[in-house]
């Protein structure tokens, strides 16, 4: 019997009408492994995964695999998304036992859960041979069996081990950090290594905080040069905005399509304070289309943002974003068709797959006559109409907290730069007056989801989905990014509530997920016990927990003046800076926060009774420091202690007054 069909998440959905009798994650899925006495299939996945979508259509769907699996195995499946801590500890161990890892990941494990094969896709002769073997080896060789499972959880342990050497991070470290970025820059192509090429969003934005206290022109020429080739790639979409999750080449021509959330949401905030810093406009405009993708594909009402659209449309790969010469003239007519196909270079043999090619930018469009700007604008216009009619890419509607942290907190900055520049001189002045108030108003809607739901018994959970929150607990990352955005809200909105709200998370965090060297564990203490509690202090897809935490406690501490939350802070940061200091590729945004902690950060209060446009918060929005905190309002609001105690600068009717301090002076 399939028990997938009551789930809510997305993903496990899909797999709910297999032959294959699965089973969501849970203590009653082992302990009838265990009366069986037959080991356990692990499957994990995400809805928006294209070749998890493959390895379903090929096996999970298939007749013969599902009865082999139903004879011989209990099967679990498993979201990552929902499942970030079983996913940790599994991926690690497929990492030790095959050196890669990826999705959709497929675990062979003894009934008490522990692991004793581990890959990834199989294709369906490959995986009917491998669980035919596994069941035999279960049968026949089950001492070896047992001890290859003891010798990978013994692998898992020390791959998740806290208690390691720590160090401050110093400036040196950061300097030295931003040197081997430096080295290890694809100088041609921007970004970072070869194919396959992620965004480096995490390292962009450390750079531009690095930039920003050093005055390294080499910085921020890196963040720039690969802002500027990524916007100008097919990774990014030159029609309704957003990133795709990666390039399958080095040089961002051919994406693979999945669109994920915490991507877009950290490539906001890089191209954000990007144009804040020197006020470019190609940066401006993939800001302000970023915004809007996020605010019009990803947002639900009422709700907060989807988690990803699907890789696949109907099964097809780029179905929907790929285009030839052909379909251009079709869509434009002949002049502005040819001229279409020569700007995003589209060709007769293609770039992408049957002749056709993904859209990408071969000049620029932002600093040219205003003819070709207006140009360029209503074919793309013209071309997005034409797309629409196209199938769609389904759409993950989870909500996963950490995500929407990430999304609320780059809104936020958005937002304060978008105000920072607006002009009705600009030619789209009224787009991106219309982009920010959409934006605005998801963000909001996305914050309260998060406080209203996702907040349980004053402890956070991980995903909704249709305004019901699900079961799995929050992990460190959840915590760590809503309570950064809350941060990001209060300084926004000037509410007190919401630095009530983060400063609950913080003391959960602090209380529950602590590890004794100053680190924190991924999981809290009371949580569900595995074979191994994952603590990983790297970052990769999205920032770690331990990143993501000491981000809120840094901002929190700024905002509050309490400095038992910045010395947590430094304790953790501590473990990550031997790491800093050889791999800071993998851990781009605890350097990032280390930028805000060596410049103070810098705690600006404006007593303003306009604290959207007053000039005094335009200049703090300009000239703040790496990391700092702002606050604008009347003083001695409630809630808000930035603001306590100021005075207003003149005796007459209040004006405005300002306050800079730096938190490091505390």
């Amino acid at each position: 019997m399939n028990r997938l069909a009551d789930a809510t998440s997305p993903y496990l959905l899909q797999h709910a009408d297999n032959p294959v009798d699965w089973w969501p994650w849970c203590a009653e899925a082992f302990a009838e492994a265990k009366r069986r006495d037959v080991p356990v299939l692990i499957s994990v996945g995400y809805a928006a995964c294209h070749w998890c979508h493959v390895m379903a259509h090929e096996s999970f769907e298939n007749e013969q695999v599902g009865a082999l699996v139903n004879d011989d195995f209990v099967a679990i499946k498993v979201d990552r998304e929902e499942r970030p801590d079983v996913d940790a500890v599994y991926m690690t161990a497929t990492q030790a036992m095959t050196g890669q890892g990826g999705w959709p990941m497929t675990v062979f494990a003894t009934p008490d859960g522990t692991p004793f094969f581990c890959g990834t896709y199989f294709p369906r002769a490959n995986f009917v041979r491998l669980l035919q073997s596994v069941a035999t080896a279960w049968r026949d060789q089950r001492e070896a069996v047992l001890r290859q499972g003891a010798a990978v959880v013994e692998a898992i342990g020390g791959a998740q081990a806290v208690g390691g050497p720590t160090a401050p991070l110093t400036a040196e470290l950061l300097d030295s950090a931003a040197d081997q970025l430096s080295r290890e820059y694809d100088a041609t192509n921007g970004g970072f290594g070869g194919a396959p090429k992620f965004p480096p969003h995490m390292n962009l934005l450390f750079l531009l905080r690095h930039h920003q206290r050093t005055g390294s022109a080499r910085s921020l020429e890196i963040a720039r040069h690969t802002a500027e080739a990524m916007a100008r790639g097919g990774i990014h979409d030159q029609l309704a905005g957003g990133f795709a999750r990666y390039s399958v080449d080095a040089h961002w021509t051919v994406p693979h399509f999945e669109k994920m959330l915490y991507d877009n949401a950290l490539l906001l905030r890089c191209y954000a304070q990007l144009w804040r810093l020197t006020g470019d406009r190609m940066a401006r405009r993939v800001a302000r289309d970023t915004a809007r993708f996020l605010a019009d594909e990803l947002h639900r009402a009422g709700e907060g943002f989807a988690s990803a659209l699907d890789a696949d449309t109907e099964g097809v790969e780029g179905l929907t974003y790929a285009w030839t010469p052909a379909q251009l003239v079709e869509a434009l007519g002949e002049e502005d068709g040819r001229w279409a196909a020569d700007l995003f270079e589209v060709t007769e043999k293609g770039t992408f797959e049957h002749g056709a090619s993904v859209l990408r930018l071969a000049r620029d469009v932002d600093d040219v006559d205003p003819e070709i700007r207006a140009r360029w604008r209503d074919v793309v216009g013209r071309l997005l109409v034409a797309r629409d009619t196209r199938p769609q890419p389904a759409r993950d509607d989870k909500v996963v907290a950490a995500w929407n942290g990430l999304a609320i907190t780059a809104i936020a900055e958005f937002l304060r730069v978008a105000a920072l520049y607006a002009s009705p001189d600009d030619e789209d002045a009224n787009l991106m007056e219309g982009v920010t108030i959409v934006a605005d108003g998801a963000m909001r809607d996305a914050a309260e989801h998060l406080a209203a739901v996702h907040i349980v018994d004053g402890r956070l959970r991980r995903a909704s989905r249709d305004k019901v929150v699900g079961e799995p607990a929050g992990v460190l990352e959840d915590y760590g990014c809503v309570a950064e955005a809350f941060c990001a809200m209060h300084q926004l909105t000037g509410e007190g509530r919401w630095l009530e709200l983060a400063g609950g998370l913080l003391d959960v965090a602090l209380a529950r997920f602590a590890a004794p060297d100053g680190g924190f564990y991924d999981t809290a203490d009371d949580a569900e016990q595995l074979v191994a509690r994952p603590a990983d202090p790297t970052d990769n897809a999205t920032p770690s927990g331990r990143s993501a935490i000491v981000a809120a406690l840094v901002a929190y501490a700024a905002l509050t003046g309490e400095s038992r939350y910045r010395e947590a802070a430094e304790a953790a940061l501590a473990t990550v800076a031997p790491i800093v200091g050889r791999h800071a590729r993998f851990t781009g945004y605890a350097a990032t926060v280390g930028e805000a902690l060596l410049s103070g950060p810098y705690e600006i209060a404006v007593a303003t009774d306009d604290a959207v446009g007053d000039p005094l918060v335009a200049a703090a929005a300009r000239h703040a420091p790496p990391g700092a905190v702002v606050v604008a309002g009347r003083p001695d609001q409630p809630g808000v202690p930035l603001l306590a105690d100021r005075r207003w600068s003149t005796g007459g009717p209040p004006r405005t007054s300002a306050g800079v301090s730096s938190a490091s002076g505390r």
